[in-house]
């Protein structure tokens, strides 16, 4: 069980699992009024719905928060197949399909900002609004294809320091340590087989030739280590409606290192 950070008169966060239509199980934990406007977050690499627990807490009260626990990820089921973006993508719809949600803003960090890119892709309707967060334009820079050439060699368990040393190489900022451990134990749960699937999925990923015009936020930092802030510019200059925020001094995982900056740019864009 995943485990939040709590601040004061936020609303509860339940957990709950889904059978998609597919036949995959989901873990999600939400909070917030069942009627209200969805905001759907879509995790990052190796991470779970607790890479939004420092966040959460902060979330608009009006607004129904679901954080999702990716196929191979977290709680949900880990399938043989099916680990491109595009496969997670359905998953996402399909999520959306059985717990009758018609639309959401839907916030990606990392692989979760290509996720939302490619429902975006798929069903443009689905999607009113879209914040992706460490992103870029396409996966396969040298940082990615470095750390798929070095995934590829994990072997069952997976080696606990290298998860260590992926994970806080992301941040340029601090981040608790009590997060971060919760992160890295977590990580290391994912078997070695979906990290090898997942990242090749990495290499393959090509976003639709025309984007969506989904009015869209690119938000993250100056100090990014996986994606440069040319790549982050790059990737707002192809939406029609976008709008960049990059963020000095701050690295790949705005939401870890700096919540309240995050929620701030979230509010303004729901302005």
């Amino acid at each position: 069980m995943v485990h939040f950070e709590f601040a004061a008169r936020v609303p509860p966060v339940s957990h709950a699992d889904v059978r998609l239509a597919n036949g995959v199980r989901l873990h999600y934990a939400q909070q917030g009024p069942p009627s209200g406007p969805v905001i759907l977050l879509l995790h990052g690499y190796s991470d779970s719905a607790e890479s939004f627990s420092r966040v959460m807490p902060l979330m608009p009260p009006e607004f129904r928060v679901i954080a999702l626990d990716l196929r191979g990820h977290g709680d949900s089921d880990r399938p043989a197949d099916g680990y491109r973006i595009e496969d997670m993508a359905g998953d996402v719809l399909l999520f959306m399909d059985a717990l009758k949600i018609p639309s959401a803003l839907v916030v990606g960090h990392s692989m979760g900002s290509f996720i939302a890119q490619a429902v975006a892709d798929k069903a443009p309707a689905r999607v009113t609004s879209m914040i992706l967060m460490g992103s870029a334009p396409l996966f396969a820079n040298a940082n990615i294809r470095e750390l798929s050439a070095a995934v590829e060699k994990l072997s069952d368990p997976v080696d606990r320091e290298f998860v260590r040393e992926f994970q806080y190489s992301t941040v340029a900022a601090f981040v608790p340590d009590a997060f971060m451990e919760r992160a890295i134990a977590n990580s290391a749960r994912m078997p070695a087989r979906v990290w090898k699937e997942i990242a090749r999925g990495f290499l393959e990923y090509r976003a639709a030739a025309t984007r969506p015009r989904v009015r869209t936020l690119v938000i993250g930092g100056r100090n990014d280590s996986v994606f440069s802030s040319a790549e982050q510019i790059e990737l707002a200059r192809q939406f029609p409606d976008a709008r960049l925020e990059l963020f000095d001094d701050i690295g790949h995982a705005l939401h870890w290192e700096e919540p309240n900056t995050f929620i701030q740019a979230l509010r303004r864009f729901l302005q």
